[in-house]
């Protein structure tokens, strides 16, 4: 990490007073007076003039609150939380972070509009968005070319690894050219060398199935799905009429529903496989473990060998009263928390210095500090005093690459179980 030199300022009121008895204007009087005070302040207030030193940093949070009010409200939480941790540690740059919240929607246009809110707002970094192709828009239109840092938790497309983001696009959870893979591979351990795959026709749903079939090498019948259908008979039809065993479904859990509902009281499909954003217990509540028990999928993961994860999880529930049940909370977190130590190594809220900072705190060297309220405070203790840390996050190490990608995590092998609940079966580790 750079040494910065030290920076003074020269503070002087307008209010200059009576002339002092005996002098024509005071003049010389109140120049040794200007001198004196000068000095002080030039001594007394190093870098004062950083005008973000004495402002607060504003971290702004895009989520899907419309479309998926249940996931965005566990991910807030841990929004809320690492703002807790970092503020009970002295905040950034002596000031207490603020978090403002915009419903992103997984939609290019309404994501654009909640970024240019945000910055109007003057938020310094934002967290989000969730969704693939709100994030895309989002980086590439306003973020990007406004020098905003932009971390997401859960926007996992490849395409946005080579998004024109002017590099202020990172993100906190793995890319699917990982996910895909073991995607394909979860499908042949079952038993199916011919497949049907329903994608949302997005960033999100194209980029999982194309990783999904470079790795699948059975037969296959690729088929995207458009929002807001009523019906997709149509396109699950087109997968047995393959003669497909399975049917993979890689979009969000509403469209999921409907797809999964309609396959099974047609009589078309008893068996599915699943992307990420099909585990939410909504689906097996709705449709019943007798249909979904013993059906598998895929998601991006926390590491399982996290050195933060028992105090953190011992944060949140003494926060909230509970565990977080949806994907991409502990990434969430350490988005918010990235960003924060970014700051605080940069010195002050510029974005630029900000995205400078974060391959910094991300990887080595420095000193190790984990995603615990301990560790937070620690790490932001460290940076004042100029020195260097690397984040161990609670889901992963935050170790970018040139592009924002993560150098490594995990993805997670899961189950719907047939009493109703979400197992996982395994962590698969990438890097």
């Amino acid at each position: 990490m750079p040494d910065r030199p030290l920076e003074v300022c020269v503070i002087a009121s307008s209010r200059t007073g009576a002339p002092r008895a005996g002098t024509a204007s005071g003049g010389s009087y109140f120049t040794h007076r200007l001198t004196v005070s000068v000095l002080l302040v030039a001594l007394l207030v190093p870098g004062c003039d950083r005008a973000d030193r004495y402002e607060p940093m504003k971290l702004g949070l895009m989520l899907d609150y419309s479309g998926a009010p249940d996931v965005s409200a566990d991910r807030e939480r841990a929004f809320e939380l690492a703002i807790r941790h970092i503020n009970d540690g002295g905040g950034v740059l002596g000031h207490p972070v603020e978090g403002v919240t915009r419903d992103a929607t997984r939609h290019p246009g309404p994501a654009v509009e909640a970024a240019q809110g945000l910055l109007e707002e003057g938020v310094h970094a934002i967290v989000g968005p969730n969704a693939s192709a709100a994030a895309l828009a989002v980086v590439e239109e306003v973020t990007g070319p406004a020098a905003i840092p932009t971390i997401s938790p859960s926007a996992t497309s490849p395409q946005l690894t080579e998004a024109a983001d002017l590099d202020f696009f990172f993100r906190t959870t793995l890319s699917d050219t990982a996910q895909g893979p073991v995607l394909a591979r979860v499908s042949r351990d079952r038993g199916f060398d011919n497949v049907g795959l329903i994608y949302r026709d997005d960033a999100y749903g194209r980029g999982l199935a194309e990783s999904f079939a470079e790795a699948w090498d059975g037969m296959l019948e690729a088929v995207a799905a458009g929002d807001g259908q009523q019906s997709y008979l149509r396109e699950i039809r087109l997968s047995v009429s393959a003669g497909a065993q399975a049917l993979v479904v890689v979009t969000y859990d509403d469209q999921a529903l409907t797809i999964v509902r309609q396959a099974l009281d047609e009589g078309l499909f008893r068996q599915f496989v699943f992307g990420d954003s099909a585990k939410r217990p909504r689906l097996i509540e709705e449709i019943g473990g007798a249909a979904l028990g013993g059906m598998y999928g895929t998601a991006g993961a926390p590491s399982p060998d996290s050195i933060a994860a028992p105090a953190w999880e011992d944060s949140f529930r003494a926060e909230f009263g509970f565990l977080p049940e949806m994907t991409y909370v502990k990434e969430t977190y350490d988005a918010t928390v990235a960003l924060a130590l970014a700051a605080q190594a940069a010195g002050r809220l510029d974005g630029a210095a900000i995205r400078d900072q974060l391959r910094e705190i991300g990887g080595p060297p420095g000193r190790v500090v984990p995603g615990t309220a301990t560790g937070v405070a620690e790490g932001l203790r460290l940076l004042a005093d100029g020195r260097e840390v690397d984040y161990e996050g609670v889901a992963s190490s935050v170790d970018w690459d040139e592009h924002g990608d993560l150098r490594r995590g995990h993805i997670e092998v899961w189950r719907f179980t047939p009493d109703g609940r979400i197992e996982t079966v395994e962590t698969v580790l990438f890097e």
